[in-house]
């Protein structure tokens, strides 16, 4: 991509300033949707997990990430140039396409950010909040940038010379998170208790609230890589609006079939189709996108419960939802993908063989395997130097309270005055504390 002077487009301009905002509004509902995910006594530590990952990867990406991402390619396609570290040489007048360069940094800037708010969810309850802050800046710059210039950076190898498709990140973003997510449950360890306690949501409004402000911001995910207010940008709206809900109705299906269809299965099931239509909403018609999320909400609904089986502490399921359905839908670009979206490119349903498919399964297998070996040894170094699981002592008692000093439920206050007694509390008013 040139960042070659040009004139920006006012209205493409509009469009993408709203969907930037939009992106960034999703890792503060990421961090509602996983905070009403876990026990009370460390619903303040996953906020801030996600919280700090903005202010760590906004750093890490105006200092070297959008250079090295966005940059001239200096590595036969693996990673770019220097050209514009610290910003240098872009300004009010640089333009990317039909819009200023600076907008177009920041916009993909959002996108680096919830891609590692995202990998807080499977350690949540028991990382050190001080490796985290380590972690974050390492792992954007040695897992997340390589692979966003291999599939949307000038020369990078994925888009330009295998011809694999991703209309707005399920490599870079969904399957990174997911593969990257399971190293570090691994290094981790399971939570204490983990198959043995119950370790239910403790607030499932709040996690309704996050998924609603996940799939609100999702349409500037979405339909802002068009990069323009154009007709792209309509059809990438659509086929989300799409795959959202029949990735909720494909989650309950198996609910309803398991006895009992849930709000925590509405939510999921509603990302989980998210997920999917995120590298195909510009690449599939809007039957397509019905099928990617219908398939997206089913089988994710059985890939959460793999983690019992295979004994992996998934904490909030990152892999389950977000590499599962990443892969789902990178997939089916090769069955689905219709050239009046791709402008050349057709899947398997629409005469375009195999080929296609087979381009999208490689580039799948590569970023995840990469993704998955690059954030263990980066977790196993943080381990082994620093300590990256949390005392039994702090997990037990709860992060909020140990780390932060804080606790974001008081039972035994109500408002700001002195403390009541539960003997004047009515029965109905009366709330039990969960481990």
């Amino acid at each position: 991509m040139s960042l070659a002077a040009a004139s920006a487009d006012t209205g493409d301009t509009a469009w993408l300033l709203a969907a930037t905002a939009l992106v960034l509004l999703m890792t503060p509902g990421l961090a509602l949707f996983y905070g009403g995910m876990v026990r009370t006594k460390s619903v303040l530590n996953m906020l801030m997990m996600s919280f700090v990952s903005i202010a760590l990867v906004t750093v890490v990406w105006l200092a070297a990430g959008f250079s090295l991402t966005f940059g001239e390619d200096a590595a036969g396609g693996l990673i770019g140039g220097l050209d514009h570290i610290g910003m240098s040489g872009l300004g009010p007048d640089s333009v990317q396409g039909t819009v200023p360069t600076l907008l177009f940094a920041t916009f993909q800037l959002t996108f680096a950010i919830i891609t590692a708010a995202l990998v807080s969810g499977a350690v949540a309850d028991r990382a050190k909040f001080g490796a985290w802050l380590v972690f974050v800046p390492v792992w954007a710059l040695l897992v997340y940038v390589p692979v966003a210039h291999w599939v949307w950076g000038p020369g990078g190898w994925i888009l330009e010379k295998l011809g694999a498709l991703d209309f707005a990140g399920g490599l870079p973003v969904e399957i990174v998170s997911g593969a990257s997510g399971l190293a570090l449950c691994l290094v981790l360890g399971p939570r204490l208790g983990f198959k043995k306690d119950s370790m239910r949501p403790h607030n499932l409004p709040m996690v309704m609230l996050g998924a609603g402000l996940l799939w609100f911001g999702w349409f500037g995910f979405n339909a802002g890589s068009a990069l323009g207010a154009n007709g792209l940008a309509a059809a990438a709206f659509l086929n989300t609006l799409a795959a959202g809900c029949t990735g909720l109705l494909g989650w309950l299906f198996v609910e309803q079939k398991r006895g009992h269809p849930t709000t925590l299965g509405a939510a999921s099931g509603a990302v989980a189709g998210l997920v999917a239509i995120t590298p195909s909403c510009g690449s599939v018609s809007l039957l397509g996108a019905l099928v990617v999320g219908l398939t997206a909400g089913a089988v994710c609904s059985y890939a959460v419960g793999w983690k019992f089986k295979l004994n992996y502490d998934d904490s909030l399921d990152v892999v389950g939802v977000h590499l599962v359905g990443g892969v789902i839908g990178t997939l089916l670009i090769g069955v689905f993908a219709v050239d009046s979206m791709t402008g050349g490119a057709e899947g398997l349903l629409y005469g375009g063989g195999l080929a296609q498919l087979g381009k999208q399964l490689l580039a799948v297998v590569v970023v995840a395997v990469y993704a998955f070996a690059v954030t263990y040894g980066i977790g196993k170094l943080i381990d082994v130097t620093m300590g990256f699981r949390a005392s039994e002592e702090q997990e037990q008692t709860g992060l909020d309270l140990t780390v932060h000093a804080e606790t974001a439920y008081d039972h035994g206050v109500l408002g700001h005055g002195a403390p009541v007694s539960s003997s004047v509390v009515p029965h109905a008013q009366k709330v039990t504390p969960q481990a």
